[in-house]
């Protein structure tokens, strides 16, 4: 599922809200048809996993960053992740590989480099759900591309795995089962690529914009 609009309509807070960071105030989000205000926060987190614009990495190695938050993770499970998540063959090219140290928020990697660190981390959890928030949109074409392969590859490799992807760039959504168009808090279209673009609507005034037609 993709979520789009222009900056302010509501996309992030979609996700603050599955993520219970504060609950709805009038009707209800049901996780497998249960009220989520039924189920423990800890538990409805650790459900998901979150690729956000600006990726989370700490002053350590890079193994540490993809394995943080577990516990006694094998190396090959460590390595397993950054394969799937595009960025081996870069680690595999550093003077230390893995040991690598990251610096403060990953101040010695580029920003393609730092998101798919983040997403090898996302995938060593094998979350239930996978959330996108503007995960490629700081980036210039090529990282884009490159992290986009990525993310690709995470939400092909579990076919039950959910993913929500937040964007308000177009130039990877064509294939998601189902686009949400928001504006003001409120869907005004949804569907998928190829019904959005008939209807001549919201959608399709975006792809014109972004010239993806």
């Amino acid at each position: 599922m993709m979520s789009t609009g222009k900056s302010g309509c509501g996309k992030s807070t979609i996700i603050q809200l599955l993520e219970r960071f504060y609950d709805v105030t009038s009707g209800g989000i049901f996780l497998d048809g249960i009220n989520i205000r039924k189920l423990n926060p800890q538990w409805v987190r650790s459900q998901f996993g979150l690729v956000s614009q600006e990726p989370i990495l700490f002053d350590l190695t890079i193994a540490e960053n993809i394995a943080y938050g577990l516990e006694n993770v094998p190396t090959e499970d460590i390595i397993n992740a950054a394969i799937r998540a595009n960025v081996h063959q870069f680690i595999e090219q550093l003077p230390q590989g893995y040991e690598t140290k990251v610096g403060f928020k990953g101040s010695f990697l580029s920003g393609g480099e730092k998101q798919r660190i983040a997403i090898a981390r996302i995938l060593l959890r094998r979350p239930k759900v996978l959330l996108l928030d503007e995960a490629t949109s700081a980036m210039d074409s090529q990282n884009e591309q490159v992290v986009q392969e990525a993310l690709e590859q995470a939400q092909r490799e579990d076919p039950n795995r959910t993913s929500l992807i937040i964007a308000h760039r177009l130039s990877t959504i064509r294939t998601c089962d189902l686009i949400c168009v928001l504006d003001r808090g409120h869907i005004v279209e949804s569907g998928n690529h190829v019904d959005l673009t008939q209807q001549r609507g919201a959608y399709y005034k975006m792809l014109a914009r972004d010239k993806l037609q």
